[in-house]
């Protein structure tokens, strides 16, 4: 991997994007200041200077089209959690909430956020920015659930060795997603590793509605499969319907 480390940045992804349009997989911008970090559904992401994770990592995932392009997201995702897994205190509280949020229990310790590139019908270039909360313990923004790994332990890390073996783990899990029965694997991993993936759990469309369904599946395409407590099912993609938490 070729870090390069950013003292302040408003986006890791942002610079990136702008200032590496051609460098090779594996290419990492770090931080310790990111002023105006993004996390999903347009909010912004709350990292205390020094005291996190985050980077921003390109990848030119092979064999991936826009019909499979969550392969790219389910990848990173699970990159994570097993990279967290020897962490922290018990590793089955440790979860992927849909699309790819990382929560210990109800309370969230990473966000990522994928911006994929295509070429004709294929990716050939992803960015993926990620904030992982590790020193931190105090928050101070209106995030509902934030938790950090030293809030879990009561240890302090140093970040580098961490950044080192989550990159390693995502190009890993990146490259295990080029062929058909590599996604198919993924996909298996990343739905057992699904946050709230057993029993009924309440949720909430945009209208105000809510109501209890179970996780049924995830599509390739990243769309959400819900089993109502009536035995309907009903799909729906990103920001089509929310956790209630």
């Amino acid at each position: 991997m070729n870090v390069i480390v950013l003292p302040r940045v408003d986006s890791t992804s942002t610079y990136m994007r702008q200032e590496l349009v051609d460098a090779p997989a594996g290419t990492v911008v770090v931080t310790d200041c990111q002023s105006a970090g993004r996390g999903q559904r347009g909010n912004s992401w709350e990292a205390e200077p020094g005291a996190n994770l985050t980077f921003s990592v390109l990848l030119r995932p092979e064999g991936i089209d826009a019909s499979t392009q969550y392969a790219v997201s389910e990848a990173v995702a699970l990159a994570i959690v097993e990279s967290l897994d020897e962490l922290v205190p018990d590793a089955a509280r440790l979860a992927i909430k849909w699309p790819n949020d990382i929560y210990y229990d109800d309370r969230k310790i990473c966000g990522i956020l994928i911006e994929n590139t295509l070429t004709g019908m294929a990716v050939n270039r992803s960015i993926a920015g990620i904030g992982i909360n590790i020193n931190q313990t105090r928050f101070v923004s209106d995030a509902p659930n934030p938790v950090s790994l030293s809030m879990l332990t009561g240890e302090t890390y140093e970040l580098r060795p961490l950044l080192d073996r989550v990159v390693t783990r995502v190009l890993d899990r990146v490259a295990g997603v080029a062929t058909t029965a590599g996604r198919c694997d993924t996909a298996a991993d990343y739905m057992a590793r699904l946050w709230r993936r057993d029993g009924l759990h309440p949720y909430l469309l945009p209208d105000g509605t809510r109501f209890d369904a179970a996780i049924e599946g995830v599509a390739p395409t990243g769309h959400l499969t819900l089993r109502h407590a009536d035995g309907t099912a009903t799909t729906h993609a990103f920001k089509e319907v929310a956790f209630v938490i």
